[in-house]
């Protein structure tokens, strides 16, 4: 791996687990991280919220780059995290009684202070 995608891997990182920590804040159980599905893609977190399932996208980016984290789920993007989540349900048992829910966390590291954390529920 070379130095700029070792970067862009531990600032993914790093926006994965500020994402983890503001979906526990709100009330919500992570039940699995990076979760892969064969050649289909990734779920970056996979939570639980009272009854519904959470397969939650999320996006870093630092201050000023092209765009914004909350433009990144594009119609192709929300299909293929629908399918994602369908392998997640079938690979452990089925659909929650409240159902499935796509969530999308976009962090943004400013060059000075806190990063800025901002989570949409029911993108896609």
């Amino acid at each position: 791996m070379n130095t700029r995608n070792a970067q862009r891997s531990a600032l993914g990182r790093y926006g994965e687990t500020l994402a983890a920590r503001r979906l526990v804040e709100a009330g919500m159980t992570v039940l699995e991280r990076n979760w892969r599905c064969g050649r289909t893609g990734e779920i970056d977190i996979v939570a639980r919220d009272g009854d519904v399932l959470v397969v939650c996208e999320v996006k870093t980016r630092r201050a000023g780059a092209f765009e914004h984290p909350m433009a990144a789920v594009t119609p192709e993007k929300a299909e293929r995290l629908r399918s994602l989540a369908e392998g997640w349900l079938h690979a452990h048992g089925g659909a929650p009684p409240g159902g499935v829910r796509i969530d999308l966390v976009g962090v943004v590291l400013p060059q000075r202070g806190a990063p800025v954390v901002e989570h949409v529920r029911g993108v896609a």
